[in-house]
C-alpha cells in the first residue's frame, strides 16, 4: 500500500519505498529526530520483498549522515514569505535550483529577490540574498553548468547573471555591460556580484530558462512572445528563434545537448536537434505543456499537460540528429482514483531516473497539497508505481516549487518550498533497481 501521511504529521524521508513521517518538528529537535530516524532505518536489513525487487547498495558513511543532517536541520525553517512569492500558477516554473556540483540551492523568495543557501558552509552562516534594481518580477532561475557559482535569474526585461565573489577574488563584470552592474548581495556567507544583465529584445518578461549542458549557451523565452532566444553568454549576444504563434511555456535542453525542447501555450511543442537547429512540430489535445523533464540519458522526455492527469513521454526512435520520435502515455491512475484530481500541476524527475515527484491540482481535501512520489522504470518504456505522498509542515501547506538534488550517492534530495513559508529537504534513500 502507498505510504500516506496523516493530517498533523510531517514527512521526513524515504527509506526503501517507505515514506517516514513524524509529529510536527521544531527547530530544536530537528537534528535529533532526523538523526535517529536515519540511523535506525538505515541500520535495518532489507526485507525479503525489498531484496527481491531491488539491488543492494552500500551502507551510508558517518560523514554522509553528518552532511545530510546539516542540510536537513538548516532547511526546515521558515525562510520566506509565501504571499510574496511571485510564481505563475499556470506553468511549472523552476523556482528552485540545486547547483550541479555543490550542495548549494537557490530559490525565489520574493517578487524581486532570490535566496542562495550554501549547505557546505560548516559555520552555518546566514543565506545570501540576491537583489538589484534590474531584478524585478523574478519567475525562474537556474545555475550555470560548468560555470563555477554562476546563477541566471529570469525577470522583467531580461536575465540577471550573478557570480560568487571571494575575498581577494571578486567576480568580473562582462566587458561592455552596464555600469550599474557589480552590486553585491547581502548576507554573511559567500558574496555574489551581478556580473551581467542580458536584455530581452522587446523588454518581455522572461519566464523560461535552460542552459546547454556545457554552460556556453542559455536559452530564454517568454509567455509574452512566440520566439525564444539562444544567448552566447560570454559575448552577451542573443539570437532569436521563432516557430509557431503562441507564447513560450517551457524550454528544456537535453542532458547530452543534442536536443532542445520548446513548448507554447497554444498546445504546440517542438523538438529541435541542435546540430543544424531544425525542428519537428507536435500538438496536444490535452492542453499546453506545463511541465517537462528529460531522462538522464537524453533519450526521452516526460511531459505534463494542463488538462490531464496522464503524463506523456516522447521516445526517440534513433540516435541524434534524427527527430524520429513517438509520444506515448504514462499512466498515473492513483492521481484520479485516490486524490480525485483531474490535473497534474508540477513534476520533477531525479537524475537517476528512478524517482518522480508529482503535485496535483485540487482533489479531495484529505490529499490536497500533498506531493506524490513514484518509483520509475525506463526499460523499455516509462512506467511508474506510486510509493506514497509527502506532506509539508505548517498550516494547509501546498507545494509552490520543488527540485531534486542528485549528488548524494545514497539517493536524491527533494527540496520543496511550501505555501506555509517553510522550505524543506527530503532524502529519498533506496536500493536502486538499475544494475551498475
Amino acid at each position: 500500500m502507498p505510504s500516506f501521511p496523516h493530517p498533523g504529521s510531517v514527512s521526513i524521508c524515504e527509506i526503501n519505498r517507505d515514506l517516514i513521517t513524524a509529529e510536527s518538528l521544531s527547530d530544536d529537535v530537528a537534528k535529533d529526530t532526523y538523526g535517529k530516524i536515519l540511523s535506525d532505518q538505515l541500520a535495518r536489513p532489507p526485507s525479503p520483498e525489498q531484496d527481491d525487487q531491488q539491488v543492494a547498495t552500500t551502507a551510508p558513511t558517518k560523514g554522509f549522515l553528518q552532511t545530510l543532517q546539516g542540510i536537513l536541520n538548516r532547511s526546515l525553517t521558515p525562510l520566506f514569505h509565501p504571499n510574496h512569492v511571485n510564481l505563475l500558477p499556470e506553468v511549472d516554473l523552476q523556482g528552485v535550483s540545486w547547483h550541479q556540483h555543490k550542495h548549494i540551492i537557490a530559490f525565489i523568495s520574493g517578487p524581486n529577490q532570490v535566496i542562495v543557501r550554501d549547505f557546505e558552509d560548516s559555520e552555518g552562516k546566514e543565506p545570501c540574498i540576491l537583489a538589484n534594481e534590474s531584478q524585478r518580477e523574478v519567475k525562474v532561475l537556474e545555475w550555470r553548468p560548468n560555470g563555477g557559482r554562476q546563477l541566471s535569474v529570469a525577470c522583467n526585461g531580461g536575465i540577471c547573471i550573478w557570480a560568487a565573489s571571494f575575498p581577494g577574488s571578486a567576480a568580473s563584470v562582462r566587458s561592455g555591460a552596464s555600469s550599474f552592474l557589480g552590486t553585491l548581495s547581502r548576507g554573511s556567507g559567500v558574496r555574489y556580484t551581478l556580473v551581467d544583465f542580458l536584455r530581452s529584445h522587446n523588454g518581455e518578461q522572461i519566464s523560461a530558462l535552460s542552459w546547454s549542458p556545457d554552460g556556453r549557451y542559455l536559452a530564454s523565452g517568454s509567455y509574452e512572445s512566440s520566439s525564444f532566444t539562444i544567448w552566447d553568454v560570454a559575448q552577451g549576444l542573443g539570437t532569436p528563434i521563432r516557430r509557431g504563434l503562441g507564447g513560450i511555456s517551457m524550454l528544456k535542453w537535453s542532458p547530452t545537448g543534442d536536443y532542445f525542447f520548446s513548448a507554447k501555450f497554444d498546445g504546440t511543442f517542438y523538438l529541435w536537434e541542435t546540430n543544424t537547429w531544425t525542428s519537428e512540430p507536435w500538438s496536444s489535445t490535452s492542453g499546453f505543456v506545463k511541465g517537462a523533464s528529460w531522462d538522464p540519458d537524453g533519450h526521452m522526455i516526460l511531459l505534463a499537460f494542463s488538462k490531464s492527469s496522464t503524463l506523456g513521454s516522447i521516445h526517440f526512435a534513433s540516435k541524434p540528429p534524427s527527430l524520429d520520435a513517438h509520444l506515448l502515455p504514462v499512466e498515473l491512475p492513483e492521481i484520479m482514483s485516490l486524490t480525485n484530481s483531474q490535473t497534474i500541476e508540477k513534476i520533477a524527475w531525479d537524475a537517476s531516473g528512478e524517482r518522480l515527484a508529482v503535485s496535483f491540482k485540487d482533489g479531495d481535501e484529505l490529499y490536497r497539497g500533498l506531493i506524490a512520489i513514484y518509483d520509475v522504470r525506463r526499460t523499455p518504456l516509462i512506467s511508474a508505481s506510486l510509493i506514497g505522498f509527502i506532506r509539508g509542515p505548517g498550516d494547509n501547506p501546498k507545494p509552490l516549487a520543488f527540485s531534486f538534488h542528485d549528488k548524494f550517492k545514497q539517493g536524491p534530495l527533494l527540496f520543496v518550498c511550501w505555501s506555509s513559508g517553510f522550505c524543506c529537504t527530503y532524502p529519498l534513500i533506496f536500493r536502486s533497481h538499475v544494475l551498475p
